[in-house]
């Protein structure tokens, strides 16, 4: 018998395609249905990494809190982005990847019954975890457009109210990498200090954006600074996946509890990864290297919008993934991933529980595949569909 709290919890999808796509070992089907990438991570990491396993420094349970080159250098990297100085002792935890840090977040910012504010759609993981932190997801809707996705920055201010305990932003985001602007900042600013709600910021993808505009970070806003608690993670702009490394940056007495969330879940974070994640960050080529990549994900994205362009997709400002509306082909999400699968040998996430609109959409990850096994991509939804 489920608990309650799993009640309202669905699956997410992914592992179900992705452990069909597995089962195929067909090298021909697209791999699109899972935020993987076959970028490499920084060397830097790479090598960091190979000599941590002969660290026993690195074989340790300590720090809890994680090792002090990772905490210097997540806060240091979220001064930079932000314009905000954090101290990396009393401001900075490590986390076992970027969504054991939302889950922390949650738990030390949320009552039971309490709201958190998200956009839709949204990434199915991050909706899953308001739930089980017993909080209850308030979506505001995200509204596709020629130019792509758009909130309406009254709307989302107007969401914030007397039972907000949280907003939860991300931008680029997943699945539909929406960004956000100044102007959604100075909406939320008042009813988010009004109602002493936390602003909850998913920084995993924020300098992954196709428009060549630097981040827009919450806590750089005046009005919200002392209101932001952020969460990276090295997994999507460091393409870091398998280390599982995050951390979280916040004013100094919110920290102190989701430092404590941490100790009591999961205690602490991969020793060999930790050095690694520190030295990627600190590297002196390491926003270069982050551009690199985001102007690889980029062409595949552009690849990818060419041979769908009669397709109903919507173009995502950055990010890894693209969303297409399966209900204008006449199919479900989940019909429609059937049949792609079975015949064009393309791998694709159906994204219901991704938010109330989520049912509509098929999600497509450009991050996964070269731009050279994508140019076929019309003639196998032509097979499909």
């Amino acid at each position: 018998m489920t608990v309650s709290r799993l009640a309202h919890i669905p699956g997410i999808g992914v592992n179900v395609m992705g452990d069909r796509a597995d089962a195929a070992a067909d090298p021909e089907i697209l791999r699109m249905e899972n935020l993987d990438t076959d970028l490499r991570p920084p060397a830097i990491a790479v090598e960091r990494t190979r000599a941590a396993v002969d660290e026993d420094d690195a074989n340790s349970y300590l720090p809890f809190e994680g090792h002090q080159a990772l905490r210097r250098a997540a806060s240091a990297h979220v001064s930079r982005i932000s314009g905000r100085p954090y101290d990396a002792d009393t401001e900075c935890v490590s986390v076992a990847g970027g969504l054991n840090g939302i889950l922390n977040a949650l738990l030390a910012t949320t009552e039971p019954g309490s709201e958190v504010v998200l956009s839709d759609p949204i990434y199915a993981g991050l909706v899953n975890r308001v739930r089980l932190a017993g909080a209850v997801p308030v979506h505001v809707p995200a509204e596709p457009s020629a130019a792509g996705w758009r909130t309406d920055p009254d709307r989302l201010a107007a969401a914030v109210g007397p039972q907000t305990a949280a907003v939860l932003l991300m931008g680029p985001a997943m699945p539909t990498g929406m960004v956000l602007d100044q102007s959604h900042l100075d909406a939320l600013a008042d009813p988010v200090v009004a109602n002493g709600a936390w602003v909850l910021y998913d920084a995993a993808m924020e300098r992954i954006r196709f428009d060549g505009l630097p981040s827009v970070h919450p806590a750089a806003h005046p009005g919200l600074g002392d209101r932001v608690i952020t969460v990276g993670s090295a997994s999507k702009e460091l393409r870091m996946i398998g280390w599982r490394v995050g951390w979280v940056v916040a004013p100094a007495p919110v920290l102190a509890d989701i430092a404590l969330v941490g100790m009591t879940n999961v205690v602490c974070q991969v020793g060999i990864a930790q050095q690694a994640v520190a030295a990627a960050l600190d590297a002196a080529d390491a926003g270069a290297d982050v551009a690199a990549a985001t102007a690889t994900w980029q062409a595949r994205c552009e690849t990818v919008l060419d041979q769908l362009s009669d397709q109903p997709l919507v173009r995502p400002d950055g990010g890894w993934s693209l969303l297409i509306d399966t209900t204008r082909l006449g199919l479900s999400p989940a019909e429609a991933s059937q049949r792609l699968f079975e015949r064009g040998r393309v791998a694709a996430t159906p994204m219901d529980g991704w938010g109330p609109s989520g049912a509509n959409y098929l999600r497509l990850v450009f991050a996964n595949e070269p731009v050279e096994r994508l140019g076929d991509l019309r003639e196998r939804f032509a097979a499909a569909f």
